[in-house]
């Protein structure tokens, strides 16, 4: 199943246009930046949770779209961006069935959440995915600031860190990969919240100078990502290196067939089909010989046919790490400054450019895998297709009168 980008393009475009339209500034917490890092989230945790291409296409649409009922205030606002989904998605004639996943996928966003289906699963893990960050706390404080925005009143600290430690005990991931992975690091992020509420004073500037520590850790550990070590990039070398040797070696056994084959022909179209007249008994074996090596020719042209893609991205694909830059196939059909952009975007993430090299890898193997079985097929049709040939010529030649065709 193939996701459609189109779609997809077309929602963000319409959420980010209803955020810088619509949106109250009060709401800093549910911005346009939340929604955006809702729908990575939903990304990562969908592959994780090896969704099929429509379910992860439907989760996305969902993500972009579960906070778009803000542009119309607060209250209630799951209904109003179930509202904004179906109107959005009908005029651009999405399936009425697949806007209503969308929309039960929405629904359980409400607090408490209650997800109905693998999609709103994801999508409720995705929403609560800052639990599991070390953004968690500041992103903690900027919704205390939207709460006390909206409501017009000051929040105290304290009972804020209260509620919001308590929120974080009883909420629950729902994905095998919320379960196993992001649950630890929610709990890590609740014992720092455990610390910071029993601090006061000194205490509390101590913990912002960690904070910041942890940032600046995390920022070199990003760095060092995208630097692949000594022993990863022989592997990938090698394994390229190793995939495109077989690859020369796959094209020039079909090169030998298509020659050897060519030659055959060659020689029974100029020497054979003359004596037909004379040697009526030849046609059968020189009929077969000429159909094995036919076929031969075509199984070989066949696994060496190159198949080129249309050979553009979006920027979309990009962002959500879908489309593979270091395969020409990808990018061809783009521009330089395009290109540019978005190999950039691949060398800011570590984990975007391993992904790119492994899948680079794959689809050599898949094209390897394709060419050697239509190179098996050849030269078995080809080694049968002789025998058989130069057994009928034998068998003509002892028995013309079988084989005389009238």
């Amino acid at each position: 199943m193939h996701i459609d980008s189109n779609i997809l393009n077309e929602t963000r475009k319409q959420v980010e246009k209803l955020f810088s339209g619509h949106y109250s500034d009060d709401f800093c917490y549910h911005s346009f930046e939340h929604t955006k890092e809702v729908v990575k989230a939903a990304i990562k945790i969908g592959e994780r949770s090896e969704l099929t291409a429509e379910q992860v296409e439907l989760v996305i649409l969902a993500a972009w779209l579960h906070d778009s009922g803000y542009s119309k205030g607060s209250t209630d606002h799951e209904k109003e961006s179930r509202n904004i989904a179906r109107e959005f998605l009908q005029s651009k004639g999405f399936p009425e069935e697949k806007i209503a996943v969308i929309e039960e996928a929405i629904e359980a966003t409400r607090i408490p959440q209650r997800p109905k289906d693998i999609i709103g699963e994801v999508l409720c893990d995705a929403d609560m995915y800052h639990l599991s960050t070390n953004q968690f706390i500041n992103q903690s404080l900027l919704l205390k600031k939207e709460n006390e925005a909206v409501h017009g009143k000051t929040i105290d600290e304290e009972s804020w860190m209260r509620e919001t430690l308590k929120f974080a005990n009883q909420h629950s991931y729902f994905t095998n990969y919320g379960k196993y992975i992001l649950s630890k690091k929610k709990s890590k992020n609740v014992k720092k919240l455990k610390k910071l509420q029993n601090k006061t004073g000194p205490d509390k500037y101590i913990d912002q100078l960690e904070s910041e520590l942890v940032k600046l850790k995390n920022k070199l550990d990003q760095e060092r990502e995208i630097k692949p070590t000594r022993g990863i990039e022989t592997m990938f070398r090698i394994t390229s290196r190793n995939h495109l040797t077989l690859s020369g070696m796959a094209d020039n056994k079909a090169n030998i067939l298509i020659s050897v084959n060519s030659i055959i022909l060659s020689i029974v179209l100029t020497v054979l089909f003359r004596k037909f007249n004379d040697a009526p008994f030849l046609i059968i074996p020189a009929f077969a010989l000429t159909v094995t090596c036919l076929v031969t020719i075509i199984f070989s042209i066949l696994a060496t046919r190159p198949n080129v893609s249309s050979g553009k991205f979006t920027d979309e694909d990009v962002k959500n790490r879908k489309t593979n830059l270091l395969f020409f196939g990808n990018f061809h059909g783009m521009g330089l400054d395009n290109y540019l952009w978005g190999m950039k975007e691949m060398m800011k993430d570590g984990n975007y450019l391993y992904s790119s090299l492994i899948k680079d890898i794959y689809y050599l193997g898949v094209v390897l895998g394709r060419k050697y079985k239509l190179l098996r097929i050849s030269y078995t049709v080809f080694m049968f297709g002789l025998i058989i040939s130069i057994i009928l010529f034998i068998l003509a030649q002892m028995y013309p009168w079988v084989f005389a065709v009238t």
